[in-house]
């Protein structure tokens, strides 16, 4: 329902559950995020394996997904392991919520509710994007941003 209130396009809901990418990656993500909580990684990781060969969308079974979350078009975008999404957030093709060390911690974003990452845009690192932050196309976030700010350019300042 959250991609046929969002897109304009999108002429039925049949079309969006058998032909958009995002609702097959965000349900193939739930799934591998079920086998990730139990420690059934390598089940986990083959889901997430078939899911980028399928869509073009690389969610690690570890990352927190809100609800409603809408990925359009979706190929290239990458969430990693430790990256938290919160509800009603847009996601647009090419993003990546990466992260910036090999240690085992915290180490991708966070997004809070209502957030916006226009395409191609890279927020690295254990930062924190507040509810309503809204993040222009080909961005590279690595500082936290506050609730309700726009930020452009590499690297990210706020408008």
């Amino acid at each position: 329902m959250a991609y046929k209130r969002y897109d304009p396009a999108a002429k039925s809901m049949m079309e969006i559950a058998l032909l958009y990418p995002g609702p097959k990656a965000i349900l193939m993500h739930r799934i591998s995020h079920f086998f990730y909580k139990i420690k059934l990684y390598f089940l986990a990781r083959m889901i997430c394996e078939m899911c980028r060969a399928l869509t073009g969308i690389e969610i690690h079974p570890g990352a927190k997904i809100g609800r409603r979350l809408v990925i359009d078009h979706g190929v290239g975008t990458v969430i990693g392991e430790t990256a938290e999404v919160g509800d009603d957030c847009l996601i647009f093709h090419g993003t990546t919520l990466g992260g910036i060390s090999f240690e085992d911690k915290k180490r991708h974003p966070t997004l809070g509710n209502r957030v916006i990452i226009g395409a191609g845009a890279k927020i690295l690192g254990p930062i924190t994007l507040h509810d309503g932050v809204k993040v222009g196309a080909n961005s590279v976030v690595t500082k936290d941003v506050a609730a309700g700010e726009t930020v452009v350019g590499i690297p990210a300042k706020p408008i």
